[in-house]
């Protein structure tokens, strides 16, 4: 299977994160599964804790999915805690689409009884706590605490330098153990590079032997779960019945006249009734 994971960083701001998520997502992969990441490449890429620069960024991941929706992929994973663009992205493809908070928060669901929050930092909580009621869990939520890294870019430090990473690790561990006082079964790190940090140096549980979920390695393993039960189920993975269906074939050419090549999994009329070969001449023009 092909798999595309989204990543809402840019690879120069971001260069050591890059690097282990490659080989995080090596590592957990089964070995008939490719995934090809790709991140922000046209703008933003660094602060996307602010909701305007998020906003600008998920644009690209819009744009992408349409991109992994014509070259064929199988499953398009959105490895960013504020799943930006993810009811969108269903509404544009018909393949499984999950994101890294969703994914995270139905995981932790059957670890255990409730689930906790690290947040980054006192901006990124907020959001992540909207993410929880929007996905209507917030009865399984027990606690949040959070780290306080108001740049968020500083993390990228603690992949190769040891005294960044421990100070990183010990707001990490403050935050998460405050968190298990306050009974929390399953923490997770609301964070992808946190989450790709404690993965790369083995990190899994915290006091009193309360796991951490890694929701990165969560993503890739239900995204490949996905991939398989929508093939079993004749493609009918992602419900298009209602709020992702996207416009009917009645509709798109006059969508596409005013909005461009949009939705590609929805056909044209008018190509449809076109012979073959006179097909492959309007697709040329």
């Amino acid at each position: 299977m092909k798999i595309w994971y989204q990543s809402m960083s840019r690879q120069k701001a971001w260069g050591h994160y890059n690097e282990a998520l490659r080989r995080i997502l090596d590592r957990v992969k089964d070995p008939d599964t490719e995934i090809e990441v790709h991140g922000i490449t046209k703008r933003g890429g660094l602060a996307d804790q602010f909701h305007y620069l998020d906003y600008l960024e998920s644009g690209e991941v819009m744009e992408n999915v349409q991109i992994a929706t014509k070259r064929g992929f199988d499953a398009f994973l959105i490895g960013n805690i504020g799943d930006p663009g993810l009811q969108i992205c269903r509404e544009i493809t018909t393949m499984p689409v999950l994101g890294l908070c969703e994914t995270a928060l139905h995981t932790a669901c059957m670890m255990g009884q409730n689930f906790s929050l690290v947040t980054i930092n006192e901006k990124f909580t907020p959001r992540i706590i909207d993410n929880v009621h929007r996905y209507k869990l917030e009865r399984r939520l027990s606690a949040v605490n959070r780290m306080k890294i108001d740049r968020i870019n500083d993390l990228d430090e603690g992949f190769t330098n040891a005294a960044a990473r421990k100070r990183i690790f010990g707001q990490f561990m403050k935050a998460a153990n405050a968190n298990v006082e306050q009974g929390a079964e399953v923490i997770i790190a609301a964070g992808g590079v946190v989450m790709a940090l404690l993965a790369e140096f083995g990190v899994h549980t915290v006091g009193k032997n309360t796991p951490i979920l890694n929701g990165i390695v969560s993503l890739v393993k239900m995204g490949e779960a996905a991939v398989k039960i929508n093939r079993i189920m004749g493609g009918n993975f992602l419900s298009k019945r209602l709020y992702y269906a996207p416009p009917g074939s009645d509709q798109i050419d006059e969508i596409r006249k005013y909005y461009g090549d949009v939705y590609p999994t929805v056909k044209s009329p008018k190509k449809a009734a076109l012979k073959p070969a006179a097909r492959k001449k309007a697709a040329r023009q």
